[in-house]
């Protein structure tokens, strides 16, 4: 809503400063602070509203070390992350932009699932909240409407390796880059020289025209992709802090690419695929950074506060959302590597329980527990020295990311 206030104003009366609204920097800086200040300041006023309110984690027993303590802990954290993320994009970011409309609602979205899933858990004494199957159900109807946003929308567009000469000259020239960008389902694939894959290739045997189906590849290949990060973020969030630094670490990752690949010079020389419009996403990212950071204030050990399913779901589908935005899926692996082993480690250990179990009659496990979390929990290490690996590890993956801009 600022900008366009500053907008209007820069235009109708010439007034120093107000033009800087038009910098994404200069937004996505005073976006970080404001959420940094909501999820500090707001934060407190909103976990003591969910203390008095009774609002507080159910604990089963695990046996892990220091669990009982945590009863009663309020949950339901993550509407800290969301009202500290939505209210500087509201102020800052442009609304009219095809992709901060779609965080937006993937915001609304993930949270309102977590939120009734919580809900449950809490005030309908159910500890296996919202089913399974609804949840996954929420999850497949945001990656439709995603999927099909992205696809359909004329608004999103990319201008690929052959376009580049073009690119520079039309930025110096001044002349319209309209004509320049085009409907694509390609995305990047990481460590590769020419690193560009479409998906529409994989219907090519369907003859001439078969780039009309693409969507019946990209739209569930977007599914995947949301469910499986918003799962992967919500196992997680197991330890105090360990979601929310993690997930702040990936989406400070996804930024950057996101403000090169908005960016037509800095993508034109790091070479790599340019978005139009997508840098408007940097102002989101930074307020979601900035309330991660704030409201790991309040989560990391001993946690005053659990963001609940209301965080995760949201963190994991935002994180999913932008990176499918900027065409970087086929790296969230590496960004979101703890989440992946997060996810792989509870797979591995229901698979092989339930093998072992058919064909011995005794199911064995491979770790002690899962998620991974908690299988080093069980081996002694206390949770704060398991945090903060976890985040180093983030880190270097984060950081092998950012690498794949020029390493191919």
């Amino acid at each position: 809503m600022l900008y366009y206030l500053f907008e209007f104003l820069d235009k109708s009366t010439n007034l120093p400063g107000t033009g800087v609204f038009q910098y994404i920097t200069f937004r996505s800086g005073l976006a970080v602070l404001l959420s940094l200040l909501i999820s500090t300041i707001f934060g407190k006023k909103i976990i003591n509203f969910l203390r008095n309110q009774q609002v507080g984690e159910t604990v089963r027993e695990l046996g892990l070390e220091g669990q009982t303590q945590k009863a009663g802990t309020p949950t339901m954290g993550g509407l800290i992350i969301i009202l500290a993320t939505l209210i500087p994009v509201l102020l800052l970011a442009k609304l009219d932009n095809i992709y901060i409309v779609l965080l937006i609602v993937t915001t609304l979205w993930m949270g309102t699932i977590g939120f009734i899933d919580d809900y449950i858990k809490i005030f309908k004494k159910d500890k296996e909240g919202l089913k399974g199957k609804f949840k996954v159900i929420g999850q497949v109807g945001l990656g439709l409407i995603v999927g099909s946003v992205l696809y359909f929308h004329p608004g999103v567009t990319v201008r690929k390796d052959t376009q580049r000469t073009n690119i520079l000259q039309t930025a110096e020239s001044g002349i319209s880059q309209v004509a320049l960008e085009e409907k694509s389902t390609a995305t990047t694939i990481p460590f590769f020289k020419n690193n560009e894959f479409d998906y529409a290739e994989i219907i090519s045997f369907l003859g001439d025209g078969f780039q009309d189906y693409a969507w019946l590849i990209f739209i569930p290949v977007v599914i995947f992709i949301i469910t499986a990060v918003s799962n992967g973020a919500n196992l997680t969030d197991g330890i105090d802090g360990l979601a929310a630094g993690t997930s702040a670490i990936s989406v400070l990752t996804l930024g950057i690419f996101t403000f090169v690949s908005g960016n037509i010079i800095f993508s034109n020389y790091l070479n790599i695929m340019y978005i139009p419009n997508s840098g408007e996403m940097t102002v989101f990212i930074s307020a979601f950074v900035g309330a991660l950071i704030g409201f790991l204030w309040y989560n990391s050990y001993p946690a005053a506060v659990f963001m609940g399913d209301t965080g995760s779901l949201t963190i994991g589908g935002i994180i999913a959302v932008i990176a499918i935005a900027i065409r970087k899926e086929l790296l969230i692996p590496v960004i979101c590597g703890i989440f992946l082993a997060e996810n792989l480690s509870v797979v591995m250990q229901v698979s092989y329980f339930k093998y072992t179990k058919k064909k011995f009659g005794e199911g064995k496990r491979i770790f002690l527990m899962s998620p991974l979390h908690h299988h080093y929990q069980k081996k002694g290490y206390h949770e704060s020295k398991i945090v903060t690996r976890f985040w180093i590890v983030g880190i270097l993956l984060a950081i092998l990311s950012i690498v794949t801009l020029k390493l191919r």
